[in-house]
């Protein structure tokens, strides 16, 4: 029964939205009857009791008769809607649209505003009035805790850090942005550490030492922590910093506009909604042609920043990427004859993946806590990948997977898709052993120059709604890169959209092996405000955050790459194959 009123309530309420203004205003107070059946204190035989006081009265009746039309209009309407349809808003500006939409939709958001509040938790808010009181690398110091006369292979090695500004006072509060790895070139040799960030300018970084022979440590302040305020607040500022540009065709016709998250008010709006996960993305419309018609899409970097001029000095290249000043040189470890225990557990989808998750030796990831797969021929990996249907859902960091498989097995037959400009979908097939692998690009936002195609675009999120799944679907997923320019609450909607279309999956099927890939480290890049692997650091933090309780297996391109050094948006070739190598493992 109270179900039926909240439906009818709903459906009024959102009717009432578009109704005659003389009509919303006899019906004016029918909201607050069903603010009050919603109300914490109203009964089920309170609001019966309210609609039939309602009946007895002859303008009562007509209200409800009213009530009962636009309720059934509202329902068929919604039948007959589209779950993603283009719309105009000629009188209604973008920012309003949004609001509006953001107001209806108030209780799914907690879960983004929840997260967002513990990560702004995690940074200080730092104000300065000068660079001479921000962190230096040069002037802090790095010095081993408990260090011994000998090391051997197992042993953990804790390094403190102190942390010191550009005058040599002690910095007395944290949020630095640290990357600590070990390493050994001749050995092929590399792992991560862990930092515990003590909130008062120290903090300590945890080593595994996993192999003998030299091991040597870096401790690069990558980011003061007055400049990771810098990059928080300006990641959460608005969506400035990138404009797109949609081409219309029909015909031999071709108009362009702009296109984005938001876009100027004036003028009649194309409107790109996907109703079930709340995702939008506007044009504005191009004279006589529809919004159906939107081709391509291109992406350029607006002459826009939302740094002062003092913030900007953070940015320097002086003043990034820094080594830490160590109080010591290298490591010699031992074998001392121990005998490791390594995971005897193989690799699977639903195991924990912690951090760090592994090390390199020899040019060869070994994982922590699990024990991978061999597959030195091959024939192996197509024993592996026999009857199966692997969808590569993401950017192009998995291009580079599908890429790496089809060079390496031959037998695998790219399928010409006849598509032009920025490579946006692939498909590879093996008819002979049934084996289909496609990799299809994430929907708003791909930041490029090069237009890419948009006719048959869509969300990660609906593609696996489309997936049938069963035991011979794999789907991999990555998102993070393309969206480290705009604010951190469009990423999160994303990763939250992306899970639910995953609970429903793995609902009508369990069997659906599902492979998370990790976001990667890039270049080192000027254009910090845009693509600092700060924004990548906090992003892989969301993904393992919103993930975590889920049957799925990640592979940890961000320690993998960390660890193996990597500073390309496109890890390097051996990167790749000890990422699929752990892909592999775990669907087979």
């Amino acid at each position: 029964m109270y179900f039926c009123l909240e439906v009818c309530c709903t459906a009024l309420t959102t009717a009432l939205r578009n109704a005659p203004a003389s009509v919303s205003e006899a019906l004016c107070e029918l909201p607050y009857v069903c603010a009050y059946i919603y109300s914490a204190n109203a009964s089920v035989p309170i609001a019966f009791t309210m609609l039939m006081s309602a009946v007895k009265n002859p303008r009562g009746r007509l209200l409800l008769i009213f009530l009962a039309v636009l309720i059934t209009s509202f329902a068929v309407h919604q039948h007959f809607t589209k779950v993603l349809h283009c719309h105009l808003h000629s009188e209604q500006s973008t920012e309003q649209f949004e609001e509006n939409f953001s107001t209806s939709a108030i209780e799914d958001d907690v879960p983004e505003l929840e997260l967002i509040q513990r990560i702004s938790n995690m940074f200080p808010s730092v104000q300065f009035d000068h660079l001479h009181n921000t962190s230096c690398a040069r002037n802090s110091r790095a010095t081993v805790i408990n260090a011994k006369d000998k090391y051997c292979i197992g042993d953990n090695l804790t390094i403190e850090i102190v942390m010191y500004d550009f005058i040599g006072n002690k910095k007395h509060y944290g949020g630095d942005f640290i990357r600590a790895r070990i390493f050994n070139t001749k050995l092929a040799a590399g792992a991560t550490g862990r930092i515990e960030d003590y909130n008062n300018g120290t903090y300590h970084v945890y080593f595994t030492l996993f192999w003998e022979g030299q091991v040597e440590v870096s401790l690069l302040l990558y980011h003061s922590s007055e400049a990771v305020s810098a990059l928080w607040r300006s990641r959460n500022q608005g969506y400035g910093l990138i404009k797109f540009i949609g081409t219309f065709e029909n015909g031999s016709k071709y108009v362009t506009t702009e296109c984005g998250f938001q876009v100027d008010k004036a003028g009649e709006k194309c409107t790109y909604e996907d109703t079930k996960y709340n995702e939008l993305f506007y044009c504005t419309k191009p004279a006589n042609l529809s919004c159906g018609s939107l081709a391509f899409l291109q992406s350029f970097n607006e002459d826009h920043s939302f740094f002062s001029n003092l913030q900007k000095s953070l940015f320097n290249r002086d003043n990034m990427s820094v080594e830490i000043e160590k109080q010591f040189q290298h490591f010699d470890v031992s074998n001392c004859s121990v005998i490791r225990a390594f995971p005897q557990a193989k690799c699977k989808v639903g195991i924990e993946s912690p951090y760090p998750s592994g090390f390199i030796l020899q040019d060869i990831w070994t994982p922590l806590f699990c024990r991978l797969s061999s597959f030195p021929s091959t024939d192996d990996i197509n024993s592996c990948l026999t009857d199966k249907m692997i969808y590569l859902l993401g950017d192009s960091t998995l291009r580079q997977w599908f890429i790496h498989l089809v060079n390496m097995l031959k037998n695998l037959k790219n399928f010409n898709l006849h598509r032009t400009g920025l490579e946006s979908m692939l498909l590879a097939i093996d008819p002979e052993k049934n084996i289909l692998l496609q990799w299809k690009k994430h929907s708003h936002p791909i930041v490029a120059s090069r237009s890419y195609s948009v006719k048959d675009d869509a969300y990660i999120s609906e593609e696996i709604d489309r997936l049938a799944g069963g035991p011979n679907t794999v789907i991999a997923i990555t998102v993070g890169q393309h969206f480290r320019p705009f604010p951190i609450r469009l990423f999160i909607k994303r990763v939250i959209n992306i899970r639910r279309a995953l609970e429903s999956l793995f609902i009508r099927s369990p069997e659906t092996k599902v492979i998370i890939k990790a976001e990667n480290t890039r270049e080192f890049n000027l254009d910090v405000e845009r693509f600092s692997d700060f924004y990548g650091y906090i992003q892989n933090l969301i993904v393992k955050e919103i993930f975590q309780d889920l049957p799925v297996a990640v592979v940890d391109a961000w320690d993998m790459t960390i660890a193996f050094n990597s500073n390309d948006v496109h890890p390097a070739e051996n990167v790749i194959r000890n990422q699929i190598n752990m892909f592999l493992t775990y669907i087979c």
